[in-house]
This record gives structure tokens, sequence and C-alpha cells, in this order.
């Protein structure tokens, strides 16, 4: 009798299953909702006065950006995103057809991108003495990386740009004595904490300072990516009050206009110093459609041009996920066409937002290519140090194209290897810009009152500690006149609107020096911690296994100093982070329930 019964069960669940299917196969299947319209006509002026021009989302709408998202019935919005239908009968599998299967959702999905770096290799003096470098005063990484931690997670390793952490600190570093020498260098020789028989030789580069009375009127032209993808709180909302701090910068001769992106590109604010209608502007922006990001840099570079002088700063600052999907999308194509409008004057800086699906390798791109600053806004004390208290080196520059060479002392030195800057490297030929050829080899801005840091580890010679054996056959180097001196140091820039370089240069010599690290300035110290930070994090073959994450976190304590802000004591606590972190970002729960169930 059970078994009779358990059939009739199995009979009428069966029957039941057709006829639901059979329902479902028979309605017709609803649209994916209308789609996107486009209002050319102008607008006019709000309460505020504030005059949209251009092209507008006419629902404003926040439509669906990837193929991947899920459609779920929304009321009241004219639309639905549907779940897909059930396959049809022939190919049913052996199990029931969920129907009701909850499908991942935006976020689920990691697609941030990252270019793929090799760790810089340890070089041979007798074959490769000279090393050369753009410099590089972006600070993405760090807060980029920080916000990783904060998740409970480490980092990819190709997002961990060592030179980015290091130079998201101050030094305090010598200054200027003179505007007509922009720059200052610092350089001590230590032994390395973290590798026995080696020694580091951090460099430290100042570049002089300028009032807020003296500053060049600022010609901005802000770019604000309002595609559905920057509608979390992380990202346009974010964005939005990180603007506002800028705009409380201004001073009565700056002119600031906006052009926002999302499935076309638009004006929302002509040039103006009114601070009242450029945050009224701001106020009215929402996220909804795709992601037009070429179309929307044109436009932002066309707003600039109109407004170009001379004796401006002109600038355009784009502010997205650079998750561009229609037009022209691709990084080489925009690299091309950003590094091309530098040639008229107008630079681009770049603020990164968002997770999940954050464009690391095209932001990067875009902002080397257009003689700018790439920073990552994970909160809105990021925001303030970057648009607030670093606002003139942020904005305003001193020098172009500023390039570094070393060439180490065979006498001295026996190999070398630069910590970071992997994806800043230049030939030895590249340095000497005053030639034609040559002239046309960009390299990094350094803004008012910034500095850059770069450290090498070099294994002198005579030391047990070296990774290469010598030639056997090559003859070795003899002893070079200059026997004090364990490499020579020469920078070379351009002034803002020139065109030929100007050189500093010095030696380092044993007078850099000192016997132990703890005799080191603090700013060596410092710098050197943070160094270590990040070659922990890319797991760097270099460092003894003896040195450990609470090696890193002892030498940053010894070296706190001031730490007016808390920057420091916040990357101590960082590294306590990094030592405790997931190897990997946990996945979330699909629908917020363990494997569905």
């Amino acid at each position: 009798m059970g078994t009779s019964v358990t059939r009739i069960h199995a009979s009428l669940l069966a029957a039941a299953s057709a006829i639901a299917l059979a329902s479902c196969a028979s309605q017709p299947s609803e649209p994916n909702g209308p789609v996107d319209q486009i209002a050319d006509e102008k607008a006019g002026p709000d309460k505020n006065g504030v005059v949209v021009t251009g092209q507008l989302m006419a629902d404003g709408r926040a439509e669906a950006k990837r193929a991947d998202r899920p459609r779920e019935a929304q009321a009241g919005q004219g639309y639905a995103y549907l779940a897909p239908p059930p396959p049809p009968p022939s190919a049913m599998p052996s199990q029931p057809y969920a129907q009701t299967a909850i499908q991942p959702r935006p976020g689920d999905i990691d697609r941030e991108n990252y270019k793929n770096v090799e760790i810089n290799p340890v070089k041979l003096v007798s074959e490769d003495p000279v090393s050369t470098f753009s410099i590089d005063v972006d600070t993405a990484s760090y807060s980029n990386v920080r916000r990783m931690l904060n998740a409970g997670a480490l980092p990819p390793k190709d997002a961990v740009r060592i030179e980015e952490l290091i130079n998201y600190f101050d030094y305090d570093y010598a200054l200027p004595k003179s505007k007509d020498t922009p720059f200052e260098t610092t350089v001590t020789v230590t032994p390395s904490p973290w590798s026995t028989g080696r020694q580091l030789m951090h460099i430290g580069v100042q570049g002089y300072d300028i009032s807020r009375d003296s500053r060049p009127p600022l010609n901005l032209t802000l770019l604000i990516d309002v595609s559905g993808s920057m509608s979390s709180d992380d990202k346009l909302p974010l964005a939005i009050k990180s603007l506002k701090m800028l705009v409380d910068q201004m001073s009565e001769k700056d002119r600031i206009s906006i052009a926002v992106y999302a499935g076309a590109a638009g004006t929302v604010l002509e040039p103006t110093a009114d601070k009242e209608k450029i945050r009224a502007a701001l106020d009215r922006l929402s996220a909804g459609g795709s992601t037009a990001g070429g179309e929307g840099l044109r436009l932002a570079y066309n707003l600039a041009k109109q407004n170009f002088s001379k004796n401006s700063v002109n600038r355009v600052m784009l502010l997205t996920d650079g998750d561009f999907n229609v037009g022209i999308n691709n990084p080489e194509q925009l690299e091309d066409f950003v590094g091309r409008e530098r040639e008229s004057g107008v630079y681009l800086s770049v603020l990164g937002f968002g997770t999940g699906n954050y464009n690391d390798l095209l932001m990067q791109k875009l902002a080397q290519s257009g003689n700018g600053m790439a920073s990552y806004i994970d909160n809105l004390n990021e925001a303030r140090k970057v648009l607030s208290d670093d606002l003139s080196g942020s904005m305003f520059s001193i020098a172009n194209d500023v390039k570094i060479q070393v060439e180490f002392n065979p006498a001295k030195v026996a190999e070398y290897r630069l910590i970071g800057y992997e994806t800043r490297l230049l030939n030895r030929e590249d340095f000497n810009n005053d030639k034609v050829d040559n002239d046309k080899v960009d390299a990094g801005e350094i803004g008012a009152g910034t500095s850059v840091t770069a450290i090498y580890e070099f294994t002198p010679v005579g030391s047990d500690a070296r990774l290469i054996d010598p030639s056997r056959y090559k003859p070795q180097p003899v002893s070079a006149t200059n026997s004090g001196e364990f490499a020579f140091l020469k920078l070379r820039y351009k002034t803002p609107g020139a065109d030929k370089s100007k050189l500093v240069d010095r030696p380092i010599t044993e007078k850099d020096a000192v016997s132990d690290i703890a005799k080191a300035p603090e700013a060596t110290r410092f710098a050197t911690s943070v160094a270590a930070y990040g070659e922990m994090l890319r797991g760097d073959p270099y460092l003894d296994k003896a040195f450990t994450w609470d090696s890193v976190i002892d030498l940053a304590n010894g070296a706190k100093g001031k730490d007016e802000f808390g920057y420091r004591a916040e990357f101590i606590q960082l590294a306590r982070l990094a030592k405790t972190a997931a190897s990997q970002q946990p996945l979330k729960p699909i629908g917020g329930r363990v494997g569905g169930q």
C-alpha cells in the first residue's frame, strides 16, 4: 500500500511539473525593458541657476551594465529583469530544473583588472651598471591595498606597487633652497634589515612648494562617470562628497566645468567660479546606463580647451571605476588618445572608486599618458588627503618628464636591484632627452611640495651575500678612481612648458652611509618599513625567512615620529591586518545563503 501511494504521489508531481512547464512555454516572453532614450533638448536653468546641456538620460533609471546581471522584477519601473526560461523538455537534466534558483549578483564575480608585473631582478654591476626610471608620485596602490586589507583579505600581487606605497607618505626631506633649482636630494646608505650582507640606498627627492596665494589659476574639467556601475555608495555618492571638498579649496580665479558620461556624454556645467552652482550641479547627478568613457574623455578635453589659458593649470579630472564598455574602451586606444591630447597642454588626472570591477590597469595607463596622477578614493579621509590637504601636489605641477638615473661603481658594488618602479623603467638612452629623438620619451610629473622616494638594495663587493656568481671568463672590473663613491645620482626634468631639460646630480659616497639602520634618519627607517610591507605583500623572494610581519611592525613603530594626521599609525594597523589576513577574498554567499540553500 505504501509503495502504491508513493507512486501515485510521484505521478501527480510529474504531471504538475509538466503542466507548469507547458504554461511557462505558452507565455509570451517579456522584453528586457525599453531602450535608453537620450534627450537632446536643452533644459532651462533650475532654481540654483544651473544650466544642464547636452545629452541626458531621459528617465534616470539604472540600466544593467553587465550581461550577467540577474533579471528580477522591479515594480513601477516599466521593465523587468527576468530569470532565464527553462530548457525544453528534451534537454531536461535528470534532476528537476531549478526555475527559482537564486542567480549571482554583480559583485559576486571579481572583475578587477591589474597589469601583470614581473619583479625587478638582481643585476650585475659589471654587466649593467646603470639604472634608469621615471618617477612616480601616484598613491592609488596604497589606498586600494588598504581597502582590501580592511575587508580581511590580502591583495593580488599585481595590485601592489611598492613605489606608490612608499610615496604615500611625507618624509620631511630637506627643502630646495630656491625655485630656480626645484629639487633637493637626500641620500642614506644603511645595512638591509631583511638580508644580512646587503645594503639599502635610500634616495629622497623633495620638490619646492607654492603658497595658496601664489598658485596659478585652475581651469579644471570634472569628468564624472554616472553609469549604472557607479550607483553604489563607495562610487558616485562618495565621488560627489569628495568633489565638494575640492570646491571648498577653490579661489576666485579658479574655474570648474562638469561633464558626465553613461550611455552617452553630456555637459552638465559650463566653466564657472560660482561654488554654489558647482555644488548644485553635483547634487543633481545620479547613476544609470552603460559606460561610454571614450566619448566622455573627448568631451572633457574639448571643454578644457574652450577655457584654456597659458597662465592657468589646465586639467581634466576623471572620476570612475574604469569599467568602460561602450564606444572606445581599448586601453591602448584610450592611451594613444590621451597622449595626443597631452600635447595641447591639458593634463589628465584620475580618481578611482569602487570594488569588484575596478579597472586599475586602465586607470594607470590613462594617468601616465595624461601627465597626471592616479589616486584611489576608498573613503572620505582619503578624499580629504588628495583633494584638500595635498591639493597643490595633486593639481599644480612644478616639473614634467622627471627621470632618475643611478650609475653604480663596480669597485664598491657587485650587484643591485631597484625596489618597485617596475612599470616606470626606462632605457639608458632615454635619460638624455636633450636630443630630438629621445625628447619624445615621456616621464613623470611632480606637483608642488611633493616628494619622491626610491630604494635600491645592493651587495657590496666582497660580500658573501652575492646572488650571482662572477663570470669565469669575463675580465673583472678594475678599481675606479672614485673609490669612495657607491654610485652617482642624476635627475633630469623640464619646467612646465619648457622643451629642454635641466640636470641635477651628485655622488653617493661613504659620507652618506650609517653603520646600523637604527642610526639611520627617521625617514629612511619608515620608508624601509613600507618597502618591506610591500615586498611581504608581493611575496618577493629576496627577504630572509627570519624577517616577518612583526619585523615590519617593529621597524615602523620605531620610526612613527610626529604623525600629525595619523597616517603612519594607520599603516602599522594595516601591517597587523596583513599578518592575519586571508590569502583570498571570500566569495559572497549567493543571495546571502550558503550554497544557495
